[in-house]
């Protein structure tokens, strides 16, 4: 079975969500909150489980750029600074089935 491949990925300013639409028909409306407290980054998820890290105060949070990760992933930066965590489409589709 292939994996889920992102068709689109969209982000909005306004409703603070980044839309992601799937090519197995998923779509998912993920908030930037989300997306900066759930950052796959060593800073947020320390190197072990036991390590993660809580982080709050992100409600008005945004995301001010998105790079591309070889065919992968994509590198979100937010406007608290955070740019570390890279955000594969695997890790992008369970926080959406969670969000």
């Amino acid at each position: 079975m292939s994996r889920p491949w992102p068709q689109s990925l969209n982000f909005s300013r306004a409703d603070k969500t980044l839309n992601v639409r799937f090519d197995d028909g998923a779509e998912f409306a993920i908030p930037f909150e989300t997306l900066r407290v759930e950052s796959p980054s060593a800073e947020v998820q320390g190197h072990s489980p036991d390590q993660k890290v809580t982080v709050t105060g992100k409600e008005n949070v945004l995301v001010t750029a998105a790079e591309p990760v070889g065919r992968y992933a994509v590198r979100l930066v937010f406007d608290d600074g955070h740019d570390s965590g890279l955000f594969t489409w695997d890790y992008l589709y369970a926080l959406g089935q969670a969000a």
